[in-house]
Parts: structure tokens; sequence; C-alpha cells
């Protein structure tokens, strides 16, 4: 599987379904610590406090180097357990899951549980949608007025984006490039202007860009 940087679009999303007449509702968010997570789960207790459940369950890190959860009373196995491995195996990093459960009076058994616990989560991360943290560096060209169209149409027809153009003596433009991108594209700039331009990289940053994926809600429990 390839490695990816991806969170929801937004910085907190509710998705609500009705499962057998068991209402759940998902609060998902982004969080960048363990305190934030935590916070995050104890004001939704708080606006739930009349629920049956308030299970959840949290990632942090690149690489998921810190998994949290809790069943809140469902049976073991069932509920906070689905949800974590929803948010892993969909790849969706540093986020705090949180799906309230106010009971209908059908019983769903274990299985319909990690259904429902593990449907709801990837059935809203499906709705809020996903983004692609990417790391770019942000470079300048300078270039002499008669080349300024010839490269603005080059950086537009290979897709890269042009954050600002300055007019002064000369055109600088800044590009903004994937950090593991930056050797080929300053190559390729000096060859599509025969070294005529000058080139200086500059700050990180990072960019979320839309990413599209059918999210799974399939669990080791449900194989």
């Amino acid at each position: 599987m390839v490695e990816l940087d991806l969170t929801i679009t937004q910085q907190a999303a509710v998705f609500e379904q009705d499962i057998k007449k068991s209402r759940f509702i998902l609060n998902i968010a982004r969080v960048a610590n363990e305190e934030e997570a935590q916070t995050f789960i104890n004001d939704i207790k708080k606006q739930e406090r009349k629920a049956n459940h308030n299970v959840w369950a949290y990632v942090l890190g690149k690489k998921d180097e810190v998994q949290r959860y809790s069943d809140d009373g469902e049976p073991a196995g069932t509920a906070g357990v689905p949800m974590l491995e929803v948010l892993k195996n969909n790849q969706v990093h540093n986020v705090v899951a949180v799906v309230t459960r106010y009971f209908g009076g059908v019983k769903l058994g274990a299985g319909g549980l990690i259904r429902a616990y593990a449907g709801t989560v990837a059935d809203g991360i499906a709705e809020v949608g996903l983004v692609e943290l990417v790391k770019q560096q942000e470079v300048q060209l300078t270039v002499d007025y008669s080349q300024f169209e010839t490269i603005k149409y080059w950086l537009e027809q290979h897709e890269y984006q042009i954050l600002a153009v300055d007019y002064a003596t000369e055109v600088v433009l800044t590009v903004g490039v994937e950090a593991d991108a930056i050797t080929a594209f300053t190559q390729a700039i000096e060859n599509q202007l025969a070294g005529k331009v000058t080139i200086v990289v500059g700050a990180e940053r990072m960019v979320e860009r839309p990413y599209s994926r059918n999210i799974s809600a399939k669990t080791t429990s449900l194989k």
C-alpha cells in the first residue's frame, strides 16, 4: 500500500444515520495531539450526555504512532476497535472520531454493532471527503519579460501552481513545487529557458489537495 498523508476536508464535521431504530451520530475532527483529541471527546460526551454510548477512536502521526479507542460500555471489540480500523485502513491520519449511540430498542448483536460503528465512520468520512497533505517548497523564478509568457505557459501546461507574480525590473514568479521534485523541476526550468533564469528555493509549506477514494468499512472482525 502506498503511504498517503490523508485527513478530512474540514476541521470538524457531523454525520448521522439510523440503523434498526438506533441513532448513530459521528462527530469527527482534525487534531494535532492527544490533548486536543481528549478535549474533543469530553466535549462530545457533555453535549451527548443522555446518549447510551459515546464510543471513540483516534490516530495521531503520519504512521499512526498513537492509536487509542474506547468501547464506552459496548461489548468489547464491537465498537472502538472497528472505528479505529476504519481510520487506519483508509489511511486517515490525525483525526478523532466519536460515534454517539441512542439505543432504539432493537439489539444488533456483535456483528451488527461492528458493522454499525465501522459503517458510520466510513460513511461519514465518505460524505465529508478527504484531502492529501503534500509538502511543497516555494520556488522563485526570475526571468526577463521576454520569457515570461513562455515560462508561464509551460508552468500551466505542467500543472504547477503559480503562487505570485512580481513585476519589477524583471519578472519574479513564485511557484509551489513538491519537495521531492525540486531537482527535476529546476533542471526542467533551466532547460526550458536555456539557463536564462535565476532560481531560488524558499520556504516549505503544507498544501491540501483534494483526494478521491472509496472508503472501506471492512475490519478484521468482518473478513
